[in-house]
C-alpha cells in the first residue's frame, strides 16, 4: 500500500488507517452497542495484514476499553511490524461513566499516564486533544501535550474538531502538526477554511467517518436502523432518521452505482472522495469484524475521474 508524508510529522501513513471507536463496546454514552473483543482484535489484525500501518484510538472510547483492545492486538507484533498508535484526550470520566470535557494540565498529564498503562507502550506516536472544550483551557491543554512530547511520553502532538482560530492560539504555543476533523460527502463543513489552511500550513489531516458513521457503506437500510442497538448513537441521529435517512440513501445508490464500474463497494467509493483532497493525508476507517476491514481496503488504491466526482457531488442531498 502506497504512503503519504503525515504533515510536518515526517511519519508516512497509509491512505487508510483503523479507527476503534466502535470496538469500545457498550456502556458510555457514543457507544455503538455491543461488540465482541475477540472479533475487534481479529479486525485489527486484519488491518494490519492488508498493509495499513496506523490505529487512531481515543481514551474515551468505551471508558479505556478501546485503547486496552489495541494493546492485545498488538501483543507479539515484532517491531518492525508494528502501526503507529494515535490516541487522544480531554474527555474523562467519573466513577459512574459520565464522561466530561477537561483540558487542565494535570488531567491531560494524568491522562496521557493512563493511556500509555493500557496501550502498554513507552511513547504514543501522535497524542490529540479530543475536542477544544472548554474553549477558555485550549491554551492550557496545549501546553500540555508540547510539555509531553519534550519529556519524550509522545512524539507528535495534534488537535481534532479544533477550527483555524483555535489551531493558531495552540501554534502560538508549539506547532499543531495534525488535525483530525469529521469529512464526509455529508459533513463538508471544512472545506472551506479548515482544509485550505492546514495545507498551508503543512498540518497533516487524518478525516474521521469518511462513511458518515456507516451510514454511506451501502448496508445501511430503514429495517437496520430501526434494529440498532438500544445503545447505539446512531439510532437517534437526524442523518439516519427521516426525512433525511431517504435522501442519504438515494446519494448510497449512486456510490453503490460507481462503484460497480470498479468492483469497488459503496463505502470504498466515499472514502475515495475523501482522499480526493489535496489537503486530506489519509482517511479514518472502522471495523468490527475481520471481514468489514475487507470491504474497504480497496478505497486506498482507489482514484474516481473528474467525471465521477461530478456525478457524486449531483446527487448529495442539498
Amino acid at each position: 500500500m502506497e504512503k503519504r508524508r503525515f504533515g510536518r510529522t515526517g511519519m508516512e501513513i497509509t491512505p487508510v488507517g483503523f479507527g476503534s471507536w466502535a470496538i469500545g463496546g457498550s456502556g458510555w454514552a457514543a457507544a455503538w452497542g455491543p461488540q465482541d473483543d475477540e472479533e475487534a482484535i481479529g479486525a485489527i489484525r486484519r488491518a494490519l495484514e492488508l498493509g495499513m500501518n496506523w490505529i487512531d484510538t481515543a481514551a474515551v472510547y468505551g471508558l479505556g476499553h478501546s485503547e486496552e483492545l489495541v494493546a492485545r492486538a498488538l501483543k507479539g507484533v515484532p517491531e518492525p511490524e508494528r502501526p503507529y498508535v494515535f490516541t487522544k484526550c480531554s474527555l474523562v470520566w467519573d466513577g459512574n461513566g459520565q464522561v466530561h470535557n477537561v483540558l487542565k494540565k494535570d488531567s491531560v498529564k494524568r491522562e496521557c499516564e493512563d493511556s500509555l498503562r493500557r496501550l502498554q507502550v513507552d511513547v504514543i506516536d501522535l497524542y490529540q486533544i479530543h475536542w477544544p472544550i472548554p474553549d477558555e483551557d485550549i491554551e492550557e491543554g496545549w501546553e500540555a501535550l508540547a510539555e509531553l512530547k519534550e519529556e519524550g511520553k509522545v512524539r507528535h502532538i495534534g488537535v481534532s474538531n479544533f477550527d483555524v482560530g483555535q489551531m493558531e492560539r495552540a501554534g502560538k504555543i508549539a506547532p499543531v502538526e495534525t488535525l483530525q476533523p469529521p469529512y464526509n460527502l455529508i459533513d463538508r463543513g471544512v472545506e472551506e477554511e479548515i482544509l485550505p489552511y492546514c495545507r498551508q500550513n503543512d498540518i497533516g489531516v487524518i478525516v474521521y467517518s469518511p462513511m458518515k458513521s456507516g451510514l454511506l457503506t451501502g448496508k445501511m437500510t430503514p429495517e437496520r436502523v430501526r434494529g440498532l442497538p438500544a445503545d447505539d448513537w446512531r439510532r437517534n441521529h437526524p442523518e439516519f432518521n427521516e426525512p433525511k435517512l431517504s435522501q442519504n440513501l438515494k446519494l448510497v445508490a449512486k456510490l453503490r452505482e460507481i462503484g460497480e464500474r470498479h468492483g469497488r463497494s459503496p463505502g470504498e467509493v466515499a472514502i475515495a472522495w475523501t482522499l480526493r483532497h489535496p489537503a486530506v493525508t489519509a482517511a479514518i476507517v472502522g471495523g468490527r469484524r475481520p471481514e468489514q476491514v475487507d470491504g474497504i481496503i480497496g478505497a486506498a488504491e482507489f482514484r474516481l475521474s473528474e467525471e465521477e466526482i461530478r456525478e457524486i457531488e449531483a446527487a448529495i442531498p442539498a
